[in-house]
């Protein structure tokens, strides 16, 4: 799957999650072999994005690594709040 379409699933499911999705960004960097997804939401959002023990964001990368088909796709959440 093209790097634009990972991104606007990504963008789609996070919107999904949290409270203010006009906020959520999601920009794709390319990297050697691997393409990074940083997503920025809200801060007050920040915690339903990683979810408990950091299980909600394991999921977006479970789903995303599965939507990528083999081509090496990393998730970082940054935290705006610095």
């Amino acid at each position: 799957m093209a790097a634009v379409a990972l991104h606007e699933a990504l963008a789609h499911l996070v919107c999904g999650i949290v409270e203010n999705p006009d906020d959520v960004e999601v920009t794709v960097v390319e990297g050697g072999r691997v393409e990074t997804l940083e997503v920025r939401v809200n801060p007050a959002d920040l915690g339903r994005v990683i979810g408990r023990s950091g299980r909600t964001v394991q999921a977006l990368r479970t789903v995303i690594n599965a939507l990528a088909r083999g081509h090496r796709v990393r998730i970082d959440v940054i935290d705006t709040d610095e």
